[in-house]
């Protein structure tokens, strides 16, 4: 028997929090990613950029290991739809953490002063919500133990309502820091002006992708 069915046969969840910890540092990269563009030490970013892609492959392997040991004959205290959809959700904060490092690297892209602290502001709203949601998935496990019942899902039924509270943070924020950007479009190189509202777009992917993940583990409750 392999590490996954061995992690399989302890929990249903175990795998899906390992794939999560992989996922989650590809996160944390970003904030450093944002300071290296802001040194406008360009072979900094390059690097970073390489290595939140190393982090997503091997988040990926992870979880090409967990769909082959995922089968239809494993026993699991939960629908493999939903451990499979979860999973899915998790891939894709991750795939959006590699496009962010790899758009940062098309050209030598200058820093915007005039909104480079409204940018780091809407960067840490959503790897917040990111962390918060990755706290979620620690929590599955309190949650097999309980049934999904009692103070245990009524806590992660809690901090899934945050994860969607910072994620219309995170909106409220986009919405003045595209404001900000449109009104300096004249002021910008038009490669600049449209990399930039790129990244911007894949930053914000961020929390909408975490609070589609806490709201899976939401319906695994409302289901249960």
């Amino acid at each position: 028997m392999n590490i996954f069915k061995n992690l399989f046969a302890a929990s249903p969840f175990a795998p899906l929090q390992s794939h999560m910890e992989k996922v989650a540092s590809c996160v944390k990269k970003l904030e450093e990613l944002y300071e290296a563009n802001m040194a406008e030490d360009h072979e900094r970013v390059a690097e970073l950029a390489q290595e939140i892609s190393l982090l997503e492959h091997s988040a990926d392997l992870t979880k090409n290991e967990i769909r082959n040991n995922l089968h239809s004959g494993l026993f699991l205290a939960v629908n493999r739809g939903d451990l499979l959809d979860i999973l899915s959700t998790q891939d894709t904060i991750a795939d959006s953490a590699e496009d962010i490092g790899i758009q940062m690297t098309f050209k030598k892209l200058k820093p915007i002063t005039a909104i480079a602290d409204d940018l780091k502001t809407f960067l840490l709203k959503n790897t917040a919500s990111v962390a918060h949601s990755h706290e979620i998935i620690r929590e599955m496990d309190e949650l097999v133990n309980s049934s999904f019942s009692g103070k245990e899902a009524e806590k992660v039924k809690t901090m899934v309502d945050e994860v969607a509270y910072m994620e219309h943070q995170v909106d409220v924020i986009q919405r003045e820091l595209l404001k900000k950007l449109f009104n300096l479009e004249n002021e910008l190189h038009y490669t600049d002006f449209t990399l930039w509202l790129q990244i911007i777009r894949s930053i914000a992917s961020l929390s909408n992708n975490a609070e589609n993940l806490a709201n899976r583990v939401r319906m695994l409750l409302d289901v249960k």
